[in-house]
């Protein structure tokens, strides 16, 4: 554990959640647009250069990996 606050501040926050999508749109600037699988769309950083289709992983804005192309199953309970 660190003796600096401002680092012990940060252990403390939730890092961000790693999503799933499908990318829709890929733009010259390095960015694309992905679509999440509720319908929600997010324009991220396109390091990988993902082409239109493709599924990925999505981190703090950017795309991180591939991810497989599966059916996205949503299960209620109550």
């Amino acid at each position: 554990m660190s003796l600096n606050l401002f680092l012990r501040l940060l252990e403390l926050q939730a890092e961000d959640p790693q999503l799933v999508g499908q990318v829709s749109s890929v733009f010259a600037d390095g960015t694309a647009i992905v679509t999440l699988p509720g319908g929600g769309q997010m324009r991220v950083r396109n390091p990988l250069a993902s082409a239109i289709g493709a599924h990925v992983y999505l981190k703090g804005g950017a795309i991180t990996a591939s991810a497989p192309a599966i059916d996205v199953i949503e299960v209620f309970v109550g």
